[in-house]
């Protein structure tokens, strides 16, 4: 079987489930150390060392901000031509900050300030570990999974990393009773390791010949990182789907830190309550991730939409269901809060991977893939680390601007009930502009191009501006 991702390259023998499987892994793997550096060390400092709750946020707001790094990370994987030496030396950065920033919390105990500084870069080193991996991994199921496959795939990948979290977090958590520094050390070292092996297993010989990208020509070799952005800044798709991520990640995150103490102060639920309640949201995200890939061979024969219309459809349903939480901080118990909450979840997931099947249909999309010169360097890398640094900044951003915007509306308002209303509905205006911005980003202007969007209307990317 073969199929054409681009004037540029043919793919032969796209990987299969089992192939799909195993990158899904490497999420996992990279989920497991993540969820240890953002999570449990983060507890440590704040229960266990007694610090400041904003000496961890700032950590992981950095690990997120050198994330920005991502489009040349990617651009250095295109130069090559091959991702697994990126997914590969990403993860063992990854796996080495993890460690690091283990260490660096065991030396907070003793020396504060020696102690942070050395997680500073430990979570510098985790940024950017994460930032080479996910990236090159993005770009390789891109660059390998049949078009029709791509939004379960998506689902596939997504759902293993959320596994990869809830493993490790209770496996973690066992083994680090009785606590100590430590335990804390070795627990970690130990998961970076088995994280470490398990992406060399899963990522053995996947490029193979399978990889038909071609080698870059040395007089294309020369052009620089800051001519290769600006040239993908410069296509209308790229951009504006850029700006899409941003705006819609803005709201996915600033909704995370908020929805908990919302229950709490306005509702006057329990602890254990808006515990269940995020789980509630959480499961609902899975449902709607688990659907769009469900419903991938459904829409594989057009009954049930596109891509472009699962994501639109999700990002209008994330900004319903943020206007319903809003509402029952007015209406009180009587408000069917858990439907609520539920269908939140549901949509943000069904936005969430549809907006990445499609990502990863677009990464291949643009006039470096399609009618460029013969020995024209691929750009797919640089696009999906440039979308992934949107991404990224998003996410750094999102909580801090969500809490400092609840606490300025209700010095403002002077109602609880009130300030995280306006939050809420800020959340849902940042969603419905995303939905108008994807409604532009998808739009079909000829019937390669439609093929490109809608999967299983055809395989073949077409190149050129949009």
């Amino acid at each position: 079987m073969t199929v054409r991702i681009g004037d540029d390259a043919v793919l032969q023998n796209p990987i299969g489930w089992l192939g799909i499987i195993r990158l899904g892994l490497v999420q996992a793997a990279l989920g497991a150390i993540v969820v240890l550096a953002t999570s449990t060390l983060n507890r440590v400092m704040v229960v266990e060392l007694a610090l400041p709750a904003m000496v961890p946020g700032a950590l992981v707001a950095l690990h997120y901000l050198i994330q920005i790094l991502r489009p040349r990370l990617g651009y250095g994987s295109d130069r090559g031509g091959r991702r697994t030496p990126w997914i590969i030396g990403g993860m063992a950065m990854l796996c080495a900050g993890g460690v690091l920033a283990a260490a660096a919390t065991a030396l907070m105990a003793d020396n504060k300030v020696a102690g942070i500084a050395l997680a500073v870069i430990a979570f510098i080193i985790i940024g950017t570990g994460v930032g080479a991996s996910g990236t090159s991994l993005l770009v390789l199921l891109a660059k390998r999974v049949d078009q029709r496959r791509r939004a379960a795939a998506a689902s596939i990948v997504w759902v293993m990393m959320i596994a990869g979290f809830a493993i490790t977090a209770g496996t973690a958590g066992h083994f680090l009773a009785p606590f100590s520094m430590d335990r804390l050390i070795q627990v970690t070292a130990t998961v970076a390791v088995i994280a470490f092996v398990i992406t060399l297993i899963a990522v053995w010989g996947i490029e193979g010949r399978g990889s038909m990208e071609k080698p870059v020509a040395p007089t294309i070799t020369k052009a620089s990182f800051g001519a290769a952005l600006t040239e993908v800044w410069r296509e209308p798709r790229a951009r504006r789907f850029a700006i899409f991520v941003f705006v819609s990640m803005l709201g996915y995150s600033a909704q995370e830190l908020i929805l908990e103490p919302f229950a709490g102060s306005v509702l006057g639920l329990t602890p254990g309550e808006t515990a269940k309640l995020t789980g509630l949201q959480n499961g609902g995200a899975l449902i709607g991730m688990i659907l769009v890939a469900l419903m991938g061979s459904v829409i594989a024969k057009g009954r049930f939409g596109s891509m472009r219309s699962w994501t639109i459809g999700g990002c209008a349903g994330s900004a319903l269901g943020l206007l319903c939480v809003a509402m029952a901080g007015f209406a009180g118990p009587a408000w069917p809060l858990q439907p609520s909450v539920f269908f939140l979840g549901a949509a943000n997931g069904a936005f969430a991977v549809s907006a990445i099947g499609a990502m990863m249909g677009l990464a291949g999309d643009g006039p470096s893939e399609g009618g460029a010169a013969e020995g024209q360097e691929s750009r797919a890398g640089l696009r999906m680390g440039l979308w992934g640094a949107a991404q990224a900044v998003a996410f750094a951003m999102g909580g801090f601007a969500a809490t400092m915007a609840s606490d300025l509306a209700r010095s403002i308002l002077g109602s609880p009930a009130a300030a995280y209303a306006a939050v809420f509905i800020a959340e849902a205006v940042l969603f419905l502009i995303a939905a108008r911005l994807a409604a532009g980003v998808f739009q079909v202007q000829t019937p390669a191009r439609q093929d490109a969007l809608e999967p299983g209307r055809g395989v073949v990317f077409a190149g050129g501006r949009g």
